[in-house]
């Protein structure tokens, strides 16, 4: 068996791993990468990267028609075929060299094959061929293996090979029928796609009694809204009782009310579970297939001796891709400040060793018609946690930024402030391009900016950020 000494070992390649090896390596530690697929992890090849490709041509088109002038120019439908070729190019043709090629040049060493860790900092990788190659790190080792589409248990669901993300940004023919199960973020861009790519019927099955359960209420209802006027069903409150393939293969749902669908395709978009489940984790205490729970410098708090870390999905903490980015820089920081002996017991809140964010200003952006983009917390969130906010709402379409860029520009916001802090918690955009107003909300949140001061940051006229004006004044400022 070959084998290899590291500082710092790190499980996964994806986005999150190249963060937490580039930062210790730039720390000056020596480290490693073990990845059994593609390196570049899921965003690159199967989420936030192909799945935005597909969206942003018909946003550009949505765009240009809801412009006088501009609409008049555009004639024809979507160019499906350059949209495919287009999501190709920036999936690198699900090849990894460019992202092999960076690695080098950033010093980190790659091992393919599957890692299974093998006790106190001791990893095992088992190569295609079936060799086996062991490592020990001499300080730390970062689990960053994210997480899968979670199957529910319904009869006959597995047996019909439904899609998942995977399978939906990677596809190359639109289904003439598609039904979706979920109502969160991955359900509503995937039906937002492909609705606009070709397929005749698509359907959203949701358990609960709205879409993008975590957002504002009112998002919710403006994007059910949108999707009934593009043809999009939308079933909230059902369940899909079981599934049955039939000889001609397409797929049939019965749903908790006795009524069947039939689709030629199936999307499973009704959460995730993490990759941990044939990682070792028996082998330093740890349950298999368990989230690993993490303090916010990312150290797994039940393993001793603070060797052991976990950083993006894996951890449970914020199921994206920016925040596991984020947790990477945290936790690459955190395993070069130990090893130099510069950060004993918890590292302070805000600081580069804690991950404060991700319980307070989360960021997301959901890429459908129109958009949805939120950071921090609801108004209910809020309450939730103890705290005494007021919530202000204002049509995003009375900015005059917003009529302009748009006919009929039609959107909501709401501003939740903390009347205690006198400072803002959450923000809710809904409306075109409205995910380019988030990085403000952000930054207000994260610096805990009062909004008297909040104030005489003056919006740029006319642009559709002119709405942080109209809701501080709707405040009563």
């Amino acid at each position: 068996m070959a084998a290899g000494e590291y500082d710092v070992i790190v499980i996964g390649a994806g986005s999150t791993g190249e963060n937490v090896a580039d930062r210790a390596v730039k720390g000056g530690l020596q480290a490693v990468i073990v990845e059994a697929d593609l390196v570049g992890g899921e965003c690159s090849y199967w989420a936030c990267v192909p799945s935005k490709a597909l969206l942003r041509p018909l946003q550009a088109l949505t765009a240009a028609q809801s412009v006088a002038g501009a609409r008049e120019a555009v004639s024809g439908s979507l160019d499906v075929a350059q949209v495919f070729a287009r999501r190709d190019y920036f999936a690198s043709h699900w090849n990894d060299k460019g992202q092999t090629e960076w690695l080098h040049s950033a010093k980190i060493d790659l091992v393919r094959g599957h890692a299974r860790l093998d006790g106190e900092r001791k990893v095992i990788v088992t190569e295609k061929n079936g060799s086996a190659i062991e490592l020990t790190a001499r300080h730390a080792i970062a689990v960053c293996t994210g997480s899968r589409a979670a199957i529910p248990a319904t009869p006959g669901l597995a047996e019909a090979k439904p899609w998942t993300s995977r399978e939906a940004t990677s596809a190359r023919e639109a289904p003439r029928r598609l039904a979706i199960l979920g109502g969160g973020v991955v359900a509503c861009e995937m039906a937002t796609a492909w609705s606009r790519l070709g397929t005749q019927e698509v359907t959203i099955i949701q358990r609960g009694p709205r879409l993008i359960p975590n957002c504002e209420p009112f998002a919710s209802a403006i994007l059910e809204s949108a999707f009934e006027r593009r043809g999009v069903t939308v079933l909230t409150g059902t369940t899909v009782r079981r599934v049955e393939q039939n000889v001609d293969g397409d797929v049939e749902l019965t749903l908790d009310s006795g009524k069947t669908i039939v689709a030629d395709e199936i999307l499973v978009a009704a959460g995730r579970q993490p990759k941990t489940d044939n990682l070792g984790l028996e082998t330093v205490g740890l349950e298999p297939g368990s989230w690993l729970e993490v303090d916010d410098s990312m150290r797994v708090q039940a393993v001793a001796g603070g060797w052991l870390y976990a950083a993006g999905d894996v951890n449970h903490r914020a199921l994206l891709t920016h925040m596991g980015k984020y947790q990477a820089r945290v936790c690459g920081d955190a395993i070069v400040a130990r090893a130099r002996g510069q950060l004993n017991g918890s590292p302070a809140p805000w600081s580069h060793h804690a991950a404060t964010a991700d319980t307070v200003a989360v960021p997301q952006v959901i890429f459908t018609e129109p958009e949805v983009a939120a950071v921090g917390l609801t108004e209910q969130q809020a309450r939730t946690r103890g705290l005494t906010v007021r919530a202000v709402d204002y049509n995003i379409g009375r900015v005059t930024g917003a009529s302009l860029y748009a006919d009929s520009y039609a959107g909501q916001a709401r501003m939740v402030v903390d009347t205690d802090r006198n400072v803002i918690v959450g923000m809710t955009f809904v409306g075109p391009s409205t995910g380019e107003l988030v990085q403000a909300a952000t930054i207000a949140i994260v610096g805990a900016v009062p909004i008297d001061r909040l104030w005489h940051a003056v919006p740029a006229y006319p642009t559709i950020s002119e709405i942080w004006l109209r809701l501080l004044e709707t405040f009563g400022l």
